[in-house]
């Protein structure tokens, strides 16, 4: 089974219940309860017969803590995981807030050089890197290559990418982080494997001193089983999510 909060019409959020067995496809959805309440989740799921919920083995969730609750409680002898791309999301947000940080630095540098140059009586001329941005313009055109493996960067998108580790070596940092956390779950194929590279990116993580990547890797410490649980079927809530899709779509019509 997967679990997960959907938002639904003008942006109210309902949890969703629904078997992964079934591939997006007909008899999918188990459960919908309005809300991400955990107690009215609960009480909701506990109409259920009990036999019923024993039989769930596997259960896949991202990392709230309601949502490890509802599970603890209602599937008392499932197995809970933590999806991988929840958890690959969390990096890509933190190097994209990296991103942010200096780009909203080099708005204001902008902005105090335009009225600097206006004191004078001048026009102010930013520089231009090689591929003709801006530094601002390189920070904000850089979002997409930096959710993306290199291997797939264009030939503007490597060049880009170039000039911004070049210039911003934490936002390099931070992007390596994440590549090896996403290769982590790619190639790792056991449990020990995934815990030895784990443990080698906590030491990486640490040396890089980038405050969101330590917030990240002791939030893993709080549910580190229940992401390795992914190591024993390798399984994703992929058409749990394509499905909450739909629903989003329909709007409960």
């Amino acid at each position: 089974m997967s679990i997960d909060e959907v938002a639904i019409s003008r942006g109210e959020l309902y949890t969703v219940l629904t078997n992964r067995d079934r591939h997006g496809r007909e008899q999918c959805l188990a459960a919908i309860v309005a809300g991400t309440k955990s107690e009215t989740v609960i009480q909701a799921l506990e109409t259920i017969p009990e036999e019923k919920l024993e039989s769930v083995e596997e259960v896949t969730l991202d990392l709230s803590d309601s949502m490890r609750l509802i599970v603890r409680r209602c599937f008392t002898k499932a197995v809970r995981m933590i999806d991988r791309f929840h958890v690959q999301k969390l990096a890509c947000d933190a190097v994209q807030d990296v991103r942010i940080k200096y780009r909203w630095d080099a708005i204001k540098e902008h902005n105090e050089a335009c009225a600097a140059a206006r004191k004078r009586g001048e026009t102010y001329e930013p520089e231009r890197y090689q591929n003709g941005d801006t530094k601002k313009e390189l920070l904000a055109r850089s979002r997409y290559l930096l959710y993306k493996p290199a291997n797939k960067w264009t030939d503007s998108q490597k060049t880009r990418a170039r000039i911004l580790f070049e210039h911003f070596p934490e936002i390099e940092t931070a992007y390596s982080l994440s590549h090896l956390l996403r290769m982590n779950f790619a190639k790792a194929t056991t449990k020990p494997a995934a815990m030895l590279n784990l443990a080698r990116w906590y030491d990486k993580v640490e040396r890089s001193g980038i405050t969101h990547f330590k917030v990240i890797a002791r939030t893993f410490q709080e549910h580190y089983s229940d992401i390795l649980n992914f190591y024993n079927k390798r399984s994703t809530n992929a058409a749990a999510e394509s499905f909450n899709s739909k629903i989003k779509v329909s709007g409960l019509r």
